[in-house]
């Protein structure tokens, strides 16, 4: 019961979630009426916007804003473990996702079998590739949210990774900073790269189980250092 009631409220904890929820559906089907393009491909589209885009908005001050106005107090004393208010409010978010893809995937194969727009190649791969890296990054950006303030922490995310990769374009490609760079942006950030050359498919199993493994892998660690920073954190409102 505990933990319906906070993945319910991960849902309805921001007024403009569900409103979230039904612009990217009507993004996807408004998406059919602007062009008849047949390269288009419908399961990368999604990657990018409930990919990579929805988590940012989702997870925007998930725990930053309970803990500036003191909220979160109330919640850890119910009594409840840091862990269990990490681990469901992130499971809640991960839910929401999964259904958010399903109703996606059907508005998308209902238009393109009316209508024929688009193509729909390996559109299952995408949608399970958009999956685990909403995860990737909601859990890091629910563990910065421990230590930035209210929604802060999808910004700053945002505006360091923008920073970063136009760096990266001023550096020598064949230089070892920069190689060490992108490797550190390609394994140790969410998997952005690996992902789409995993819902691209053409790869053995045990390959494609290794891509899986790895966002899954970085999903646990950044999810760990999220609870121990939770764990942590001395808890009052910013009025105190």
């Amino acid at each position: 019961m505990r933990a319906y009631e906070l993945m319910k409220e991960t849902l309805l904890r921001r007024s403009y979630i569900i409103v979230v929820h039904i612009v990217f559906f009507s993004i996807y089907a408004i998406m059919f009426s602007m062009g008849h393009q047949r390269t288009l491909q419908w399961g990368s589209l999604v990657f990018v916007l409930s990919g990579s885009a929805l988590p940012f908005l989702l997870s925007a001050g998930i725990f930053g804003n309970d803990i500036a106005t003191g909220r979160i107090s109330v919640l850890i004393t119910k009594p409840m473990r840091i862990s269990e208010l990490y681990i469901w409010r992130v499971t809640g978010l991960s839910l929401q996702c999964a259904l958010h893809l399903v109703v996606s995937g059907w508005i998308i194969f209902i238009l393109h079998s009316a209508t024929d727009r688009g193509n729909m190649n390996n559109f299952g791969l995408w949608l399970f590739a958009s999956w685990l890296l909403f995860n990737t990054w909601t859990t890091l950006l629910a563990s910065l949210s421990v230590v930035v303030k209210r929604t802060n922490n999808s910004v700053i995310l945002g505006c360091a990774i923008i920073l970063v990769l136009g760096l990266i374009k001023f550096l020598d490609p064949e230089d070892l900073l920069t190689i060490a760079i992108r490797a550190i942006i390609k394994y140790g950030f969410p998997p952005m790269e690996l992902m789409v050359v995993f819902a691209k498919g053409g790869y053995g199993l045990i390959q494609g189980s290794g891509y899986v493994v790895h966002a899954l892998g970085l999903t646990v660690l950044y999810s760990i250092a999220g609870t121990i920073m939770l764990s942590k954190r001395e808890f009052r409102s910013e009025s105190d």
